[in-house]
């Protein structure tokens, strides 16, 4: 059943943005994904956004997602996120405005910590936890990035599954597409953002928070396991932004399956550039209800 609408006297405000938000993107936020990122304040520490559809039943979860930490960034005073850890508590409906309420938790000198509510009917339907720490220099080290994967150039452009089904702004180019009879591991592919999105790096956050949820579900399930699902939804999602992404730059998202147990699977995830740098390291456990 549709949650009904959040109170009008939130949905109806109209103050100009907060200062300092999307800087050095406005002009392309009113275009494509990006616009879903340009929030409008409701009062101290709330905001509103849209969950436009996109022929799905439920909204996408790193949708929500990235919306909740793009709320945490406009209050976070300049200092990006390092990680975030969120729980699904409800599925979201398409085409209701959604309310994000963030929590100052904590302001160091170091770290701030963020603890954000997105609600749609006053029902809370994800909760996030986002921790930003200010740049330090130290150590850059990481291990080496997936080997014999074929740049995102040779490949062609896939016709790609309902479940990667999403707003109009992002090029993929999948490394293996399944065959019509094959498991459905979608992962490794590579992916940018198709249109501008300025030099904001958290908006550049935000955009690989909502794309690091594409088709992870499916790659949580074990080799091996029924094709068809009755239930296979996210129920929470972790990252760590390890260096600053650009989303305007090919991306390679490579997710493996880690453990299916009982009606849950757990799989683990990197984002690396062209170059091999690793940019965010994910982890998402998700509920498999094979079909009766």
């Amino acid at each position: 059943m549709a949650a009904a609408a959040p109170p009008p006297s939130r949905v109806a405000a109209t103050a100009p943005a907060p200062s300092g938000a999307g800087r050095g993107t406005r002009s392309t936020m009113s275009d494509g994904i990006t616009r879903m990122f340009d929030l409008t304040p409701l009062g101290e520490d709330s905001f509103l956004a849209t969950s436009p559809s996109v022929g799905r039943p439920r909204l996408f979860g790193g949708q929500v997602a990235g919306q909740s930490l793009r709320a945490a960034c406009l209050t976070a005073g300049g200092r990006p996120p390092h990680s975030l850890h969120a729980y699904f508590i409800r599925p979201g409906t398409p085409d209701e405005p959604l309310v994000f309420d963030v929590a100052r938790t904590r302001d160091g000198r170091s770290f701030s910590t963020r603890h954000v509510t997105a609600s749609q009917g006053g029902k809370p339907i994800l909760e996030l936890i986002a921790s930003f720490h200010g740049p330090e220099d130290r150590f850059d080290w990481q291990v080496d990035p997936p080997a014999d994967v074929p740049g995102p150039e040779g490949l062609a452009e896939p016709v790609l599954p309902s479940f990667f089904r999403h707003p109009v702004g992002f090029d993929i180019r999948v490394v293996n597409p399944p065959g019509g009879d094959e498991f459905p591991m979608t992962h490794p592919f590579w992916i940018r953002a198709s249109e501008p999105v300025g030099d904001d790096p958290a908006l550049h956050a935000c955009l690989v928070a909502y794309l690091s949820d594409m088709a992870v579900v499916s790659s949580a399930r074990a080799p091996g396991s029924p094709r068809r699902l009755a239930t296979a939804v996210t129920l929470d999602h972790a990252m760590w932004f390890h260096r600053p992404p650009r989303v305007d730059q090919w991306l390679l998202y490579s997710v493996d399956p880690v453990t299916n147990h009982g009606a849950r699977g757990l799989a683990r995830g990197t984002l690396h550039t062209a170059d091999g740098t690793l940019l965010a390291s994910v982890a998402q456990e998700a509920l498999l209800r094979p079909e009766s």
